[in-house]
């Protein structure tokens, strides 16, 4: 394909992120705050921060070959995963320390499920796209879709040991404090990224 049809695979894939993500995160907090869960809660304030990312994306693709927005949009994927650690370290805090888990975990395993499977699918096609486009910006988003399947896999992970060892309720988080101190490097990395000298907006895929 030739740049222009990669960027409007990039739009297409912006824009089924932001609607999956705005279904997930209705669906996950509906059921995180009817059951009581932290957890499925956090997970679905997280999807909104993809959706920030992917709206991000939009807006650099709009003025394609700007460095200045490039550079922007880079340095605001940073933050959003700046906040999302703090976001998923209170919710890990606030759970660990109220020690207790919701009555059920069937939803965090359906929902954590699904997640999986269509994020997975998005982070492989952003990745190309980045690739093909040698974006920075998109290569970051790309990287928001993989931290959010890493807190797919907590969710999962979490939810299924609790349903087979309830004494093991402070797993997932346990595990969810681990994941946001990566996914707090990678903010910070991604914005000191930004801010170098030596900052092409080349997105640096394999590098």
């Amino acid at each position: 394909m030739n740049q222009a049809q990669w960027r409007r695979r990039a739009l297409w894939l912006s824009g089924l992120t932001i609607a999956y993500n705005l279904a997930e995160g209705l669906i996950s907090m509906a059921f995180g705050w009817a059951d009581d869960s932290i957890a499925l809660f956090g997970f679905g304030a997280d999807s909104f921060i993809e959706v920030a990312s992917a709206l991000l994306v939009l807006w650099k693709l709009l003025d394609h070959g700007n460095l200045e927005r490039e550079r922007k949009a880079t340095r605001s994927i940073g933050w959003l995963f700046l906040c999302l650690a703090v976001g998923i370290t209170g919710g890990a805090l606030l759970q660990i320390t109220a020690q207790r888990h919701p009555p059920t975990t069937v939803p965090g395993l359906v929902i954590s499920s699904l997640s999986l499977s269509f994020m997975a699918f998005l982070w492989r096609a952003k990745l190309r796209a980045a690739k093909a486009l040698d974006s920075a910006t998109l290569e970051a988003d790309s990287t928001c879709s993989l931290a959010c399947i890493q807190l797919s896999v907590v969710l999962f992970a979490g939810s299924l040991l609790f349903l087979l060892a309830p004494a093991l309720w402070w797993v997932d988080a346990a595990a969810a404090i681990g994941l946001s101190v990566l996914i707090g490097k990678e903010g910070i990395g991604m914005i000191r990224a930004a801010g170098s000298e030596r900052f092409t907006g080349g997105c640096g895929c394999g590098h």
